[in-house]
């Protein structure tokens, strides 16, 4: 009797990293050798071996409605991280976010021999499994420790690198006492409803100023506010996601859907498998009005709102909330070619064609340049770049972004 057996972790590992090659050809070899070396199914054991190793996140804790509260990100995101954040050997690194450990211990890896490696996070239930996996892995060195992330560990600063792997919609006081001079900071940060993988790097004038953005996602930080969430319809099946310092009133856009459609096309065409989130972005830095709307399927069954991606698609509302336009495609079949999408608005209320039209001329912005990326710096509250655009301002509690192309 023959028995069969799967692929080892070895080989899932190499082909994992592989893959990751394949799609960033010029990942940092150092963060594709640290990541074929460590075993990453050792840090979520109750994950089959073959997940462990696909290209997904790996939820490991959840609260009683369901909500991911804790995971491993998946290794694309993993490896995007550790590029953007540039470590050296040597380096002394803060982890917010620990997470399974795994993180952790390629930081550990990438900053040997004399670097070290300290990772926080607010759930003692996390750090006990991270530190179990860290020391099953041999990486006893990285210190682990159950605090709240926004305060930061200043025992041991100054960092050179800190790194985090939860969403933060603001840049919390102590990361910036505790980053060194020109030190990098890579964080998923969240404004106008999405969320981007940001490095920045800390000028001598206590400013950071970004050097590359991508798109991302995460589980949110426990405790920082300044998201808004509502409904815009009496069924509750479509809401908008915006930042508290905008000025969108849900009550006042409650029934807009109801008014008639305006639909404004672009002219503007991309096939399966390519991105088109660079839109958003580019909306974000000209249009205070952006916001992130999401649709239940009841809504988009019925037709009543279609977006793009139903679950997040950049909206805009118009300065009294009167009237919003969203981000929809529609499908193209050619005679001869592949298959692609008309990317375009759909809007509702008085302003709405208006509101369609900028969408499309974000569009067209986007078309001219997909692979431009937008420089993003940050100042402490109470100050802020007195060259951006109104349209690319963002004032959050304890910081100022400002996004410009």
């Amino acid at each position: 009797m023959t028995t069969t057996t799967g692929p080892t972790p070895d080989t899932l590992r190499g082909d994992m990293v592989d893959r990751l090659l394949r799609g960033r050809p010029t990942l940092d070899p150092r963060v594709a050798d640290a990541m074929r070396a460590l075993p990453r199914h050792m840090f979520v054991p109750d994950a089959p071996l073959d997940e462990a190793y696909a290209e997904q996140a790996v939820i490991t804790k959840r609260n009683d409605t369901g909500i991911a509260l804790s995971c491993a990100s998946g290794p694309g995101i993993v490896a995007g991280m550790l590029h953007q954040l540039r470590v050296r050997p040597g380096d002394n690194i803060m982890e917010i976010g620990a997470g399974t450990g795994y993180n952790a211990a390629l930081l550990q890896r990438l900053t040997e021999p004399t670097g070290r490696v300290v990772t926080l996070d607010i759930d003692p239930e996390v750090t006990a499994g991270a530190r179990s996996a860290l020391d099953a892995t041999g990486n006893q060195a990285v210190r682990v420790i159950t605090r709240n992330g926004v305060l930061g560990a200043p025992e041991h600063a100054p960092y050179q690198r800190i790194v985090v792997t939860v969403g933060t919609w603001d840049i919390p006081t102590p990361w910036w006492h505790q980053l060194a001079p020109e030190g990098r900071l890579v964080a998923p940060l969240r404004w106008r409803g999405q969320t981007r993988a940001v490095a920045f790097t800390l000028t001598e004038d206590n400013v950071l100023v970004s050097d590359s953005v991508e798109l991302c996602g995460f589980v949110p930080m426990v405790g920082q506010e300044g998201e808004v969430t509502a409904p815009i319809d009496a069924d509750g099946e479509v809401a908008l996601h915006w930042d508290d310092d905008q000025n969108i009133d849900p009550t006042a856009l409650t029934g807009v859907l109801d008014q008639p459609r305006h639909t404004v096309w672009s002219d503007v065409f991309v096939t399966a498998g390519e991105s088109f989130d660079g839109v958003w972005l580019r909306l974000a830095a000209s249009e205070p009005g952006t916001c992130r709307i999401a649709a239940d399927p009841t809504a988009v069954d019925s037709g009543r709102c279609t977006p793009a991606i139903p679950s997040r698609s950049a909206a805009l509302v118009d300065d009294a909330s009167t009237s919003l336009a969203y981000f929809t495609l529609r499908r193209q079949d050619p005679a001869e070619g592949p298959t692609h999408w008309e990317l375009g608005a759909h809007a509702h209320g008085p302003q709405g064609h208006s509101l369609a039209q900028r969408m499309c001329d974000g569009i067209h912005a986007w078309n001219d340049n997909r692979n431009a990326e937008p420089r993003i710096t940050v100042h402490p509250a109470g100050t802020h770049d007195a060259t951006a655009p109104a349209g690319g301002l963002i004032t959050k509690h304890l910081s100022q972004l400002s996004v410009v192309y």
